[in-house]
Formats: structure tokens, C-alpha cells, sequence
């Protein structure tokens, strides 16, 4: 069973910087998809950014392109998301995901999920 566990979540100003990490266990997910997604308050889950098993491959959302940047390290099973100059719209708990999966950017049919981390942007 796939275990996704996220961190790194708090309140933040407005044009600071945060860095989320997701540590996976269970599998050996050096073949793994491996993605951000995040869901504001009263609104449904968005896709923020995705990075294929070698990191060569990787996906990010226009609202957070240029901001954020999705990283991971294969030899700790780990998944991090850089977020810069955040802004208040970026507030929304954030979630990992994992998907045993080809390579579809954002189209990947993601099959977990972790438990998820809150991000607040103070203006």
C-alpha cells in the first residue's frame, strides 16, 4: 500500500517562500508519476505541478509557473514543491499524489493521495 506523507505547510506573508516535501513508502516508486495538487476552501482540487520517475519530464500549472517548481530525490523516495512569491490565491491545502502511470503531465490518473498539508498567504 502506497503511503504519501506531506510537510513543510504554515502561513507565509505574501511574497514569501515556502518548500513542501512529500515522503512516499510502501513501494519502490522509482517508476512513479508523482504530483502536487492543491484545493482552496469551498472550491474542488486543481493540479499545481507533476514529475515523471527520472525528473526529466515535468508539469506545471500556468497559475504557478515561473513561482513554483517540483523537485524530487529518488534515492529518499521524496517529492518537494519550491513555492515562491507566494500570493494570497495560493492559500488551499496542499496534497501529494502518486500514480504507478506513463508520463500525461497533468492528465495523469493519480491513485493516491496523501492526507495533505495547509498553506495560508497573509496579505
Amino acid at each position: 500500500q502506497v503511503q504519501l506523507v506531506e510537510s513543510g505547510g504554515g502561513l507565509v506573508q505574501a511574497g514569501g517562500s515556502l518548500r513542501l516535501s512529500c515522503a512516499a513508502s510502501g513501494r519502490t516508486f522509482s517508476n512513479y508519476v508523482m504530483g502536487w495538487f492543491r484545493q482552496p476552501a469551498g472550491k474542488e482540487r486543481e493540479f499545481v505541478a507533476a514529475i515523471n520517475w527520472d525528473g526529466r519530464n515535468m508539469a506545471h500549472a500556468d497559475s504557478v509557473r515561473g513561482r513554483f517548481t517540483i523537485s524530487r530525490d529518488k534515492a529518499k523516495d521524496t517529492v518537494y514543491l519550491q513555492m515562491n512569491s507566494l500570493k494570497p490565491e495560493d492559500t488551499a491545502v496542499y496534497y501529494c499524489a502518486a500514480a504507478q502511470s506513463t508520463w500525461y503531465g497533468s492528465r495523469t490518473d493519480f491513485n493516491s493521495w496523501g492526507q495533505g498539508t495547509q498553506v495560508t498567504v497573509s496579505s
